[in-house]
């Protein structure tokens, strides 16, 4: 059961413990988060800790997913593992109460400077989410969950087919109750879902786990949408990998990676 009822999909008790709810449960288990919501939270964490400087920004985020996120109340604890003049590394870490860590990430941080080299265009924009209609999500045993909480839209695929799909998503929730929505959450909180979208074996006769997300930003998002156009490669012996190019309205932004585990269903 959700441990807070706000329409978010965390409620802040405390500088670094936070309340899940209901929409942060994934679609496999009633019990887990999907990886999307955590993801975005601890990158929170990166923005905000104590004494993080405004001319930094985040580059790369690789994240490790030891085990499923329950839906329990959670801390999250960071800590700079280099400070340089030019680039920071940063890890923050996530642990349910009375439990060990159940996800971390280390974000590369770079110092920016506005207008100090020109701008390069890395490709075309795709067909924006005003264009594309809503797709149903496929069936999930519970009313409320990250399948509510997302507005998604299809350009090409659908949930309900497998292959590349290419999808606009959009948060209906904010990630924290009571606070701003900042850009990269909403990258984030989409970037997990990669594979979930692309899958190229049939979800009732095969699983697909992944225990890690790379997201790499060249540039910094803007807009409430983000666009995942993903692919699923699987080799026989059972080891996936899922790539997603991440555009918003204004055009590609970064590429997110997600190695998979499959397995047919016992």
């Amino acid at each position: 059961m959700p441990v807070s009822e706000a329409e978010a999909f965390y409620e802040r008790e405390a500088a670094e413990r936070f309340l899940p709810t209901g929409y942060t449960r994934g679609p496999w288990d009633a019990a887990s988060q999907h990886a999307g919501p955590p993801a975005a939270l601890l990158a929170l964490a990166v923005e905000q800790r104590p004494g993080a400087r405004p001319d930094m920004r985040i580059a790369r985020l690789t994240y490790e997913i030891m085990r499923p996120v329950p839906i329990r109340p959670l801390t999250v604890t960071t800590r700079v593992l280099r400070a340089g003049r030019s680039v920071e590394l940063v890890e923050a870490g996530l642990a349910p109460d009375g439990g060990e860590q159940v996800m971390r990430v280390t974000a590369l941080l770079m110092r920016t400077a506005p207008d100090s080299v020109p701008d390069v265009a890395p490709g075309p924009r795709l067909p924006g989410p005003g264009v594309v209609p809503e797709k149903a999500f496929f069936p999930v045993p519970w009313e409320q969950g990250y399948h509510t909480a997302m507005e998604v839209r299809f350009a090409a695929g659908s949930f309900l087919e497998t292959g590349p799909a290419t999808a606009w998503m959009r948060m209906r929730v904010p990630l924290v109750a009571g606070e701003e929505v900042r850009p990269l959450s909403r990258v984030l909180t989409a970037a997990d879902s990669g594979n979930g979208i692309s899958a190229e074996l049939d979800f009732k006769r095969y699983v697909f786990v992944n225990s890690d997300l790379t997201v790499t930003l060249h540039r910094h998002p803007q807009g409430e949408w983000v666009c995942l156009d993903a692919r699923t490669m699987v080799d026989g012996a059972g080891i996936g990998l899922a790539e997603s190019a991440l555009h918003d309205e204004k055009g590609p932004l970064g590429r997110s990676t997600q190695s998979l585990y499959v397995a047919a269903r016992a």
